[in-house]
């Protein structure tokens, strides 16, 4: 769930899930011969760029530019031709005059978003302007978000099962159905939207991204279109997901029992800047933790990489998700991140692959400090190899404490808004003052004249 946003014309309704079969059959597809004269005019102009090493191979070369396979680039475009399909006299054109080809638009957004590079660089390589490669990516967004979403969407009862038992046998975590993890989308605003909402705690304007994971490094739901200054504690209790766990309408399947005896019921696992919930498992945290603890913070923690590996390959394989993004329209950020995503997760249920030295090398969150979540729900009871929660109620002083520290926190904020708006009035006023002074005797005279005059009427 992300914040409300303006009001958009009505959508096409979106074609039917179950008449697209089996997503693992995806890229099977039987489809039309396409256009192929745009990819050997852009592979001669582009295939020799100096001090890149691009692919002599061609298949190889389609993938480090696009991605993808271009069996799975066939199959991305028999989801959004009716969309592209262009026409006179709205068809888009090249510099040559010629209406682009469906395969072309395709190609021109993927790698807008697989690259990063400018709309004008994007332009250069395929031969056409800075609006049209903007008209096109938005156009192929657009459709992607309605066409592609059955890709994105929160597993059936059987599918739920086989990633139980996928989970449990890598990593020996009963019932756990996923790992969660969140990153940020970093941005420069104009002046005028610049507000300490987008500001996050490495004075960075950024946009939340909390993405759950299968095993196979599947998003099975995200959140996005949260400022970067929120907490991840509040980012997830903002989120859909929060409240369909908390209504018991989400990770409610069978409960199992531990070897102890404890009862497990479905959850995903996080890191510590999470809070602990009966769904969701962080690991323990302190001195001295039994040796039955340590063991369950390993495995814990093995699964829970699973998260942070995927949103290290969906930054790396998109990488206009880890570029500084230059004034996006905060209210189309969150589409482009969804469609990233569901790019993303195409690759996967074709049976793709995307090239090993794709994802970013480092932490996809590189340069943030982990934050660390004072946030335990006093129900959780889970008995895990021996090990079990040891939450206990938060008592009246320390939950005193942790809405003091808020309480501070926002009169901060409040305290830096005014000496900034103080610094302002004060220059004002320095600079009439100096002005006075170099105004000559009579017109001072008639100045003070005159608003004596004002202040008696």
């Amino acid at each position: 769930m992300a914040p409300p946003k303006k009001s958009k014309k009505p959508k096409r309704k979106a074609k039917d899930p179950s008449k697209l079969g089996d997503r693992s059959n995806a890229a099977h597809v039987e489809l039309k011969a396409g256009d192929t004269e745009w990819w050997y005019t852009f592979w001669h102009k582009n295939g020799g760029s100096p001090g890149i090493a691009i692919p002599s191979d061609e298949d190889e070369a389609f993938k480090y530019f696009f991605r993808v396979s271009k069996k799975t680039f066939e199959y991305i475009c028999s989801l959004v031709r009716q969309d592209l399909v262009s026409r006179p006299p709205s068809g888009l054109i090249n510099i040559e005059g010629r209406l682009l080809s469906v395969e072309k638009q395709v190609a021109i957004a993927m790698r807008r978003l697989a690259s990063g590079e400018s709309q004008v660089s994007v332009g250069a390589a395929f031969g056409v302007g800075q609006s049209t490669v903007s008209q096109v990516t938005w156009r192929f967004i657009e459709s992607m978000e309605e066409r592609a979403r059955h890709h994105l969407r929160w597993p059936d009862a059987d599918r739920i099962e086989q990633i139980k038992t996928k989970l449990e046998a890598a990593f020996g975590l009963p019932n756990c159905c996923g790992a969660i993890d969140a990153t940020h989308i970093i941005m420069t605003l104009p002046a005028v939207e610049s507000s300490d909402d987008w500001c996050d705690q490495e004075s960075n304007y950024s946009m939340f991204l909390q993405g759950i994971v299968d095993h196979e490094l599947r998003f099975l739901d995200i959140v996005t279109g949260w400022p970067g200054s929120m907490t991840i504690s509040r980012l997830l209790k903002c989120s859909g997901f929060f409240k369909l766990c908390e209504s018991g309408r989400r990770l409610n399947g069978p409960i199992k029992m531990s070897s102890e005896k404890a009862e497990i019921r479905e959850f995903i696992v996080g890191d510590a800047t999470y809070p602990l919930l009966p769904w969701l498992m962080t690991p323990y945290e302190g001195k001295n933790l039994s040796t039955s603890m340590t063991g369950f913070n390993a495995k814990q923690k093995a699964a829970r990489l699973l998260a942070a590996r995927a949103l290290s390959q969906l930054k790396g394989g998109w990488r206009i998700l880890h570029k500084v993004m230059w004034r996006p329209d905060k209210h189309k950020l969150p589409s482009i991140i969804l469609v990233c995503c569901l790019l993303h997760n195409i690759i996967i249920d074709t049976g793709d692959e995307l090239n090993a030295d794709v994802a970013l090398s480092d932490h996809h969150d590189g340069g943030y400090k982990e934050q660390s979540s004072q946030q335990v729900d006093p129900q959780v009871a889970l008995g895990i190899e021996g090990g079990s929660s040891s939450a206990e109620p938060m008592g009246e002083l320390a939950e005193m404490k942790v809405h003091a520290k808020e309480m501070v926190r926002l009169l901060k904020k409040g305290m830096k808004k005014v000496k900034t708006s103080c610094k302002k009035g004060w220059r004002k006023a320095k600079n009439a003052a100096a002005t006075w002074k170099k105004l000559p005797s009579p017109i001072k005279k008639k100045l003070v004249k005159k608003g004596k005059q004002s202040f008696h009427e």
